[in-house]
C-alpha cells in the first residue's frame, strides 16, 4: 500500500495596522477555511486602534488554530511583510500572504496549494485574480488576467502578482527569508517577490479564477488601478518622478540578491540598470532590444513613452 505524502504545513503572513474595523471580517474568513492553516503568524506594526484587541478575542475563540501575535518594525506595510516573512518558523512549507481588510473566499488555502503541488522541487510563487469590491464589499468585478506569461522581462518593469493573494511553496520562501534579510528597501513586497522568483529561474502560478474579496478604500497601499481616475493618478505619479523613484529602488533591491539570479537575468539586471543612463533613443534600444515588456498594448507603449521622457 502506498504511503501518503504529508501535508504541507501553512503559515498565514497577515501585516496589520489600525485594522480594526476590517481585520474581524478578515480572521473569520480565514477560520471559515476548506484547509485551515496550521499558523497566522501577525505582525502589527503599532496600531492605535482595537485591532490587536479583535485578534486576541479571536485567538481565544479559536483554539484550533494557532495565532501568534508580533511586533512590527513601524516602517509601513512593505516592511513589517518582510519582517513576517523573516520570522516566519523554519517547519512552515507554505505561507500565504494577507492583508488585514479583505475576505478570503473558502477555498482560496487549499485552491493554491493544489496548484503548488504541481510545481514538484522548484520554488514557486502562486498568485490569483481578486473580486475588486467597494469599502462594503458590493459592486463586484474581476481583476485582469496577465495576457503574456510571466517572467523576469515582464517582473523588472510591471507587477502582477496580487500581494493579498500570493503563496509559496517552501523552495520559495527559503530564498525569500534568506534575501528578506539582507533588503533594506522595496517598493511593495508582491513586486519585490514576482521580480526575486523570476529572476532566480522560479516558476509563477497565475490562477484565473478569483480566490477573495479585495475591498478598496481610501486607505488601499496600492489599488486595483481600474478606471479614469486611478489612470489620471498613475499618470501623475510618473509625471512626478515617482516611477523612476520606484525603479531604482527595486534594481537596488535586485543588485542585493543578484548572486541568485540567473546568469540571463543578472545580465538583463546589468544591461537595464546601464542603459538607464543613456540618451532616450539609446533607452528605448536597449528596452526593445532585451525585451522587456508588459502585458498589454497600451502598457507597452507607456513603457516606451516612459523611456523617451526620461521617468523610467
Amino acid at each position: 500500500m502506498p504511503t501518503l505524502s504529508p501535508l504541507p504545513t501553512v503559515a498565514v503572513l497577515m501585516a496589520t495596522f489600525n485594522g480594526g474595523r476590517d481585520v474581524v471580517a478578515q480572521l473569520d474568513s480565514i477560520a471559515s477555511q476548506t484547509h485551515l492553516p496550521d499558523l497566522i503568524l501577525i505582525s502589527d506594526d503599532g496600531s492605535k486602534d482595537a485591532t490587536c484587541t479583535h485578534i486576541d478575542a479571536f485567538a481565544a475563540a479559536h483554539p484550533d488554530i494557532p495565532v501568534m501575535r508580533i511586533d512590527g518594525p513601524q516602517q509601513g506595510a512593505t516592511r513589517n511583510f518582510l519582517h513576517l516573512l523573516i520570522h516566519t518558523p523554519d517547519e512552515i512549507d507554505v505561507v500565504a500572504f494577507c492583508d488585514q481588510d479583505d475576505v478570503w473566499l473558502d477555498h482560496k488555502l487549499a485552491r493554491g496549494l493544489e496548484h503548488l503541488k504541481t510545481a514538484d522541487t522548484a520554488p514557486t510563487l502562486y498568485c490569483a485574480r481578486t473580486w475588486v469590491c467597494d469599502v462594503n464589499l458590493n459592486k463586484r468585478r474581476m481583476s485582469r488576467f496577465p495576457k503574456a506569461p510571466p517572467g523576469f522581462r515582464n517582473a523588472i518593469v510591471q507587477n502582477i502578482a496580487a500581494g493579498n493573494t500570493i503563496m509559496l511553496n517552501r523552495q520559495a520562501l527559503s530564498i525569500a527569508r534568506r534575501l528578506a534579510r539582507r533588503t533594506r528597501k522595496t517598493v511593495v513586497h508582491d513586486w519585490w517577490l514576482y521580480q526575486i522568483i523570476t529572476g532566480i529561474g522560479g516558476h509563477v502560478i497565475c490562477d484565473a479564477e478569483p480566490v477573495l474579496l479585495y475591498r478598496q478604500h481610501r486607505n488601499n497601499l496600492v489599488g486595483a488601478n481600474f478606471g479614469l481616475q486611478a489612470w489620471i493618478k498613475r499618470m501623475n505619479h510618473v509625471r512626478r518622478g515617482g516611477l523612476r523613484r520606484w525603479t531604482t529602488t527595486n534594481l537596488v533591491a535586485l543588485r542585493h540578491a543578484s548572486d541568485d539570479l540567473t546568469d540571463e537575468n543578472r545580465a538583463i539586471l546589468a544591461a537595464f540598470t546601464y542603459i538607464r543612463r543613456k540618451p532616450w533613443w539609446r533607452r528605448v534600444q536597449g528596452i526593445y532590444r532585451l525585451g522587456l515588456y508588459r502585458q498589454r498594448r497600451l502598457g507597452q507603449a507607456s513603457l516606451f513613452a516612459a523611456a523617451i521622457l526620461g521617468f523610467l
